[in-house]
């Protein structure tokens, strides 16, 4: 099995010149490890010693115990470094002139999971954002995408529906790793930082993470898995509805369901679709918490039989018609707050555009959805040829 290298292991590995030095602050969660299951907060400090000062983490906390979104993490102290941990999902998403005072050089070493709306992203756009104000250096050590890097999907979002689940016009599934993110944060979006990105070696556009022989450590609650990243992209349009998705259950966005929900209807309208690459089995399941707590919902499992052929955004959007029209006196949208939205609707948000939501309602074909949006996914696909490391 090839295995990549990491760039936090290249990081400790050569230790760049400009480095010698400088006061260092991280930002990372538990999934930042490398093959060994070492913590990269351990080996940055290991290799550079005292010059480690601060930490930073994302959404969810340092070790991505935090479950929901609006659930705050607090500021604390690393309990083995005895350094501050500055969280940037408190009342800041932004780093403070405070909290970067006493560094020179931001590390960024976190696992995004490929998907528009997932907010680690984001943190590094903010991140990068406050370096350029501030004088402060960038330094992206480089992660696999592990849905891999060359299927893109999806709508380009629209600029009035930006927000924390999605701050620039990118598809729901990007193909890009988080250091090719930071290149194209900074050029073609207009962040303008002192930005490194230290790259992987032996990663290829094609491979799935499972492909790399590296280890799967959740980097959120709900992804414990690389099956659950793989439907994520489309799974996560749930999160904007009152159909669970399978929080509260050991296989979350793998399962959905609701207690209203006639898997055999659902079943019967998507005769004659064209889903590629996955198996929907009928089910039962009963969350412990979060929607639908205590009760029986009747859904169903995806299992991905080819991820190569998969189209997670396509399948998804295609099941959230089909419930749409069997049962729309039970079905209902979620209401905000979401993240740190209280007007606009959620599954706008998710969706990047409410025009999608409206085209859904009014039963456009999916096919035809697709083809109204391809113009803007090309577009996209030969911007981001311009920031691709890989």
């Amino acid at each position: 099995m090839p295995e990549v290298t990491l760039g936090i292991e290249q990081l400790v590995a050569a230790p760049p010149p400009q480095l010698k030095g400088a006061r260092l602050g991280l930002l990372c969660n538990s999934a930042s490890v490398d093959h060994h299951l070492a913590h990269a907060r351990h080996l940055v400090h290991d290799c550079f010693g005292t010059q480690l000062v601060q930490l930073f983490s994302p959404q969810h906390g340092l070790f991505a115990e935090r479950q929901d979104n609006m659930i705050e993490s607090e500021h604390r102290r690393d309990p083995w470094l005895n350094i501050p941990v500055h969280s940037l999902y408190s009342e800041t998403r932004m780093p403070t002139e405070a909290m970067l005072a006493p560094i020179d050089v931001l590390l960024v070493d976190l696992q995004d999971v490929g998907t528009r709306v997932y907010t680690f992203i984001y943190t590094l756009s903010y991140c990068m954002e406050a370096a350029r104000l501030f004088g402060k250096k960038i330094v992206v050590l480089d992660r696999p995408n592990p849905i891999g890097g060359r299927a893109v999907e999806g709508n380009l979002l629209e600029p009035a529906w930006s927000s924390f689940v999605g701050r620039y016009a990118m598809p729901m599934r990007h193909g890009m790793t988080i250091g090719e993110l930071a290149l194209m944060f900074n050029g073609a979006f207009g962040i303008g930082c002192d930005l490194d990105v230290i790259p992987l070696q032996g990663w290829r556009r094609e491979m799935h993470f499972h492909e790399t022989g590296l280890p799967w450590v959740a980097p959120s609650p709900n992804l414990p898995n690389p099956v659950s990243a793989l439907v994520y992209p489309g799974q996560v349009i749930w999160e904007g509805t009152n159909v669970s998705e399978g929080r509260g259950t050991t296989q979350p966005f793998e399962l959905f369901g609701a207690p209203f929900l006639n898997p055999d209807a659902i079943l019967r309208h998507l005769e004659g679709s064209v889903l590629p690459g996955m198996v929907l089995r009928p089910m039962e399941f009963l969350p412990t918490a979060h929607k639908w707590q205590g009760r029986v919902c009747h859904g169903f499992q995806i299992h991905v039989t080819d991820p190569v052929r998969f189209r997670p955004y396509k399948t998804s959007l295609a099941l959230l018609q089909a419930i749409l029209r069997h049962h729309p006196e039970a079905f209902e949208w979620k209401q905000p707050p979401y993240e740190y939205e209280f007007e606009r609707l959620p599954i706008d948000l998710i969706l990047g555009d409410q025009a999608i939501r409206t085209h859904l309602c009014a039963m456009m074909p999916i096919d035809d959805l697709e083809r109204s949006w391809q113009d803007g996914l090309n577009a996209f696909e030969a911007l981001r040829r311009d920031y691709l490391l890989y």
